[in-house]
């Protein structure tokens, strides 16, 4: 789940919501930095699902009672993050051996460094499938996988980029993540900008240098806005249930405004 927190009431998006907006972004790419194509679609199928195994956690939100906030992605357990991380990997897998590739990279990475027993088995187990998932491609190039992987991430940093900061919202409360704009690494044969800069020009449009697309384009957040009340009088599960899906639209444009919108 992503949270934000607004006076009085908590923004909730589910991390499937999310990844949705990675995949629509990756769809609007300019075809030059797509380099090989063999796997194009595949790359896109990993940005709509890379977290796809957070829906059934994300339909009953938990409660952090430390922080009396919900749980988000990034303060939710880790041994249970474990748990939805391999169940949406294997689940992709089931569908294309090269998304599940990437979405095995991208969560690997995160646990990287980590040192509790989980996280080592964790890195262990999906280094073991990344082989055999390699083994099984008909076509494999381990530097277009780094330049693909470098897609996937830029796309995932963008949809956190719309979802963690209030629409409209100046560059001085932009969350941290994002002060210095967006960065992601890229491999030696990927043409795609490593670093962007970003941010709000009003709560409908959201500008970026240089600007990797086609064109503008809009994208739809959906998402639910709960009042603390509400959580302190029904509990969260109950007030979560209960309050509408809104949608809005937002729309990705560059900060040289020539470019056509669609």
């Amino acid at each position: 789940m992503i949270v934000r927190e607004e006076g009085e009431h908590f923004i909730l998006i589910s991390q499937p919501d999310h990844a949705l907006l990675s995949g629509e972004c990756l769809m609007h790419l300019e075809e030059v930095y797509w380099g090989d194509i063999v796997y194009k679609d595949s790359v896109i199928y990993a940005a709509y699902q890379h977290d796809c195994g957070w829906q059934a956690f994300d339909q009953q939100p938990f409660w952090n009672d430390r922080t009396n906030h919900p749980y988000s992605f990034i303060d939710f357990p880790n041994i249970p993050k474990i748990v939805l991380y391999t169940q949406g990997i294997q689940k992709i897998q089931k569908k294309d051996d090269y998304a599940a590739l990437l979405c095995s990279k991208h969560y690997q990475r995160f646990l990287a460094t980590a040192s509790f027993p989980e996280a080592r088995s964790f890195v262990l187990q999906e280094a073991q499938r990344q082989e055999q998932l390699i083994n099984n491609l008909t076509y494999f190039d381990h530097d277009q996988l780094e330049a693909d992987f470098s897609l996937l991430q830029f796309s995932d940093m963008l949809s956190l980029f719309v979802c963690m900061n209030r629409p409209g919202t100046t560059d001085d409360h932009i969350h941290s993540f994002f002060k210095g704009g967006i960065s992601i690494a890229v491999s030696a044969v990927s043409h795609f900008p490593a670093k962007y800069a970003i941010s709000w020009q009003d709560a409908e449009h959201i500008v970026m240098n240089p600007f990797p697309f086609s064109r503008a384009f809009s994208i739809t957040l959906k998402q639910k806005r709960i009042a603390k009340t509400d959580i302190q009088q029904q509990g969260l599960l109950k007030a979560y249930e209960q309050a509408p899906l809104t949608e809005q639209t937002i729309w990705i444009t560059p900060m040289d405004r020539s470019v056509a919108i669609s």
